[in-house]
């Protein structure tokens, strides 16, 4: 059988590190944030504002705003549309990210 990166003469290029509130996890280029946490097994890292409920990944697209998180001290990151680079520090958010 043949290897399909051999047909294509494609060759990965190298993990990175990024950390989640200081924890480090793995991420490939070209990867979003929502696809390495998923890997590194995190499924939820906002909560809502005033309930408190967990939240992560829904539409994966863009559109429904359930995945915000802070990139780098930015807070309301669309992780389902935010590509990692190495050594990008993300942190869980709680509500709007404004300390509210």
């Amino acid at each position: 059988m043949t290897d399909p990166f051999d047909l294509a003469r494609a060759r990965p290029e190298p993990a990175f590190t990024v950390t989640l509130d200081g924890r480090d996890i793995e991420a490939l280029p070209g990867q979003t944030v929502a696809a390495a946490l998923w890997t590194a097994g995190v499924t939820s890292w906002r909560t809502t504002r005033g309930e408190g409920r967990p939240r992560g990944v829904f539409c994966g697209i863009g559109v429904c705003f359930d995945c915000l998180l802070t990139v780098n001290g930015r807070p309301n990151q669309r992780a389902c549309l935010v590509p990692l680079r190495p050594g990008d520090a993300i942190r869980t958010q709680e509500g709007t990210g404004h300390g509210d």
